[in-house]
């Protein structure tokens, strides 16, 4: 196994489960060094994505911090949308595909620069 492939998936799975965009470091790695086609890489991101979701998830709810009853709708909605998204995104070309995706990291990650650090609530949901 490549030491790239190596450091990659440690830093996905790692920044995954921390809610930090661990998908967007292995889609980068996959496009860019990999050369492998975005919507392709936005797939093999969702497969690795399951079973770090899911620790993750199981280690939050232990620790108090999720309770899932409030999130039912939530949940249930990310799934409709899922399912749309994917039914809009296959009729895009791959390559505008990548060029929306590199345009919200940079949109996210200029608001991120340039926003304020207000005080924010503790994100409860009741």
């Amino acid at each position: 196994m490549n030491i790239s492939v190596i450091i990659s998936s440690l830093l996905s799975g790692l920044l995954g489960s921390m809610g930090l965009g661990g998908g967007t470091v292995l889609i980068i790695y996959l496009v860019n060094f990999l050369g492998t086609e975005q919507l392709r890489a936005q797939g093999i991101n969702l497969i690795m994505f399951i079973p770090c979701a899911l620790i993750s998830v199981i280690n939050y709810c232990r620790s108090g911090l999720i309770k899932l009853r409030p999130l039912t709708g939530f949940i249930l909605l990310s799934l409709a949308g899922a399912v749309a998204g994917y039914a809009i995104v296959k009729q895009i070309p791959s390559a505008l595909l990548g060029k929306l995706f590199g345009g919200l990291l940079v949109i996210f990650g200029l608001r991120e620069l340039f926003s304020k650090s207000e005080k924010k609530t503790d994100g409860k949901i009741s």
